[in-house]
Parts: C-alpha cells; sequence; structure tokens
C-alpha cells in the first residue's frame, strides 16, 4: 500500500471513467480501470505550470523544521549497542536509554577521537569501544547531548542548523493509531539537496509518464487544493486492468518534509511520509541526502487486522515497491540538483 504520485490527466480508458468519491467505498476495493495505452496518453506539461510548482515549493521551504532531522528508522536502533550516523557533515551517535527513549550526541569520542559506533551501551550511557568512556546526559562539558526523540516509527535529533529557530518537537504528523495500523520504512540515498526531493513531491504530474506501473487516473482538484495543499485523485495499479482508487491530499509540515494522507475510499487515514535529510557534503563539494519514506497503512475492514498480523510477510512486498519508486525519483532530484550547480533554471 505505498502510496506514491501523481498524475494530473482527465484520462479515458474506453468509456471507463475515474470512480466518484462514493463509488470507491464499496465492498471490493478492486475496480476495473486499465491501463492507458502509451500512445493515447495526454500529456500532462501544460498542466505542471512551473509558477505553480514554484508557488507551492516556496510555501513549504519557508517551513521551519527547528533544527530537527530524521536519521532512520525506530527498529534500526537496538537496546545495548550504538549507531552513528552522518548529519549535515557531523557525526552523530544513537544509542537508547533504559526507558527505551532514544539519546543522541557527537559522534567521536573526546579522549583521543574514536568513532562511537556499535559500542556498549549500558545504565543509559554508551560506552567507548577503544577505552570504555561513558559517556552520557551531563557526563562532560566537552561532550554534550542533543535533543532527541523516538515517535515509534522514526528516530529524529535536533542540531543547529542555519536559518532555524529551535523548537521544542519535531512536526510529527497525524497517524491512524498504532495498534490499528504497521509501518514500513525504506531510505535512499542520492546526490541532491533535501529541497530538490521536496520539489519532486511537489510535482503531482509527472507520475503519469513517469511512473506508469504504479499509478492511473490521477487528477489534481483545482478547487480544493492551494500553494501549501495538493488535493488528488489517483488509482494504484494493482495489475493493468485492475486499480484501487483513492483521494489523497499533500501537505509539508516543514521544509524537508512532504506527507500524503489518504482521506477518501481505501485505506482512509493512512500515511506516507517522505523526509529528506543532508548527510554531508563530497571534496568537491556535492551533496548526499537521504531519503526517509515511512508508510503507515491503515483501514478499517474486518479483514485488515489479518493484514497487520502478516506484516513482517507484507513488509518487503511494501518496502520492493517504494524503493522502486524511489530510484525513478531520486533520478529527478539528482538532475534538478545537477541543473542548478551548472547554473541553469527551469521554472524555479
Amino acid at each position: 500500500m505505498t502510496m506514491r504520485f501523481l498524475r494530473h490527466t482527465a484520462a479515458r480508458v474506453g468509456d471507463v471513467q475515474p470512480p466518484s468519491a462514493t463509488q470507491r467505498r464499496s465492498p471490493n476495493p478492486l475496480r476495473l480501470l486499465p491501463e492507458e495505452p502509451r500512445d493515447r496518453l495526454t500529456g500532462t506539461w501544460r498542466d505542471a505550470r512551473p509558477g505553480r510548482i514554484k508557488r507551492s515549493f516556496l510555501d513549504a521551504q519557508a517551513r521551519n523544521p527547528g533544527g530537527w532531522h530524521v536519521v532512520g528508522a525506530s527498529t534500526e536502533l537496538g537496546a545495548d549497542r550504538s549507531v552513528a550516523r552522518t548529519l549535515g557533515d557531523r557525526e552523530v551517535v544513537l544509542w537508547r536509554a533504559t526507558d527505551g527513549g532514544l539519546l543522541a550526541g557527537p559522534g567521536t569520542c573526546p579522549h583521543l577521537g574514536a568513532l562511537l559506533d556499535d559500542c556498549e551501551v549500558m545504565h543509559d550511557r554508551v560506552h567507548c569501544r577503544w577505552h570504555g568512556l561513558a559517556l552520557g546526559p551531563g557526563v562532560r562539558r566537552d561532550w554534550l547531548t542533543y535533543p532527541a526523540l523516538d515517535d515509534g516509527v522514526l528516530l529524529w535529533v535536533q542540531l543547529p542548523t542555519d536559518g532555524e529557530p529551535p523548537t521544542d518537537a519535531p512536526a510529527v504528523t497525524v497517524r491512524p493509531p498504532g495498534d490499528a495500523s504497521f509501518a514500513t520504512v525504506v531510505s535512499l540515498r542520492g546526490t541532491c539537496e533535501p529541497s530538490d526531493v521536496i520539489a519532486n513531491r511537489l510535482d503531482p504530474w509527472h507520475g503519469t509518464w513517469y511512473h506508469p506501473y504504479a499509478f492511473s487516473h490521477l487528477s489534481v482538484d483545482d478547487d480544493a487544493s492551494s500553494d501549501d495543499r495538493l488535493v488528488v485523485d489517483v488509482a494504484f495499479r494493482v495489475t493493468r486492468r485492475y486499480a484501487v482508487p483513492v483521494r489523497a491530499e499533500f501537505t509539508c509540515p516543514d521544509a524537508r518534509t512532504i506527507v500524503m494522507t489518504i482521506v477518501d475510499g481505501e485505506g482512509v487515514g493512512s500515511v506516507v511520509e517522505t523526509h529528506a535529510t543532508l548527510l554531508g557534503h563530497d571534496r568537491a563539494g556535492r551533496p548526499t541526502t537521504v531519503v526517509t519514506e515511512a508508510t503507515i497503512a491503515h483501514s478499517d475492514r474486518k479483514g485488515f487486522g489479518v493484514a497487520r498480523a502478516l506484516s513482517p510477510l507484507l513488509r518487503p512486498a511494501v518496502a520492493s515497491t517504494a524503493r522502486r519508486l524511489w530510484v525513478d525519483d531520486m533520478a529527478y532530484a539528482e538532475r534538478r540538483w545537477l541543473l542548478r550547480d551548472r547554473g541553469e533554471t527551469f521554472g524555479y
């Protein structure tokens, strides 16, 4: 149930029309919506107006992340070993407190500079592998911890970030209840900046041509949309003949995050969060950004309890679909950065 992008086309396949909202909620979510032949597919470039995309992009970039960055999935960090990450050209170490809460600090040991990765965690402190120096909150003045949060799906760390007044907590989106949903997280890195990832997501019209294997019958509801909100109707492909239509809403709670929420049709309340985190720059100054995408699937159908029970088996399939889409979309984001690096601008 990996939700991805948008497609603005008032496409018709023979006499099949996109279903209305009242039609979407039926005993069987599958609908006969055959794929449109490529040679009959309507171009979307007229609707993908650069000025409109830019307005949404600027609105998103004006939203303060408060210095908070997503650094991975909650499941990536155990209770007894540390994990090191690179964030904004800085090494950061993550570990868990006795109560399971997330702790974070500089990734370099202040003694002799060891990387604090895969270190033992005991009594709320991370112990350096080289000489056993115990580090944690309030231990040393030359090694201060960072604010950190495990929201149950993703790990966040707050670092001082230029142009971002610090906030008490990240802008975590409204999610379905954890006991009535299951989450899948994937990540992919590329040569671009976080803004390029967000720009990709704010172009809903590329899905028609770029991801035909995943989407069809997508249209943007102009009346319901605004610079800070995109409302779309889209059918997620199941086979070449059948698809699941939904109505979805895209918003940006901060400059590095875009969230899709299903507001009508199958899986109402399900969300897909796309977070872009700058890891750093290479010696040539090229940026590396990691995309972390969390799909939090929910349904009020009775059979969804079975899906939750089988979630360990379903997650690989959900992750595979998400990763395939992001291979395409990362190429889009990397191209946008490359054009800007060459001094070429196209609509932004």
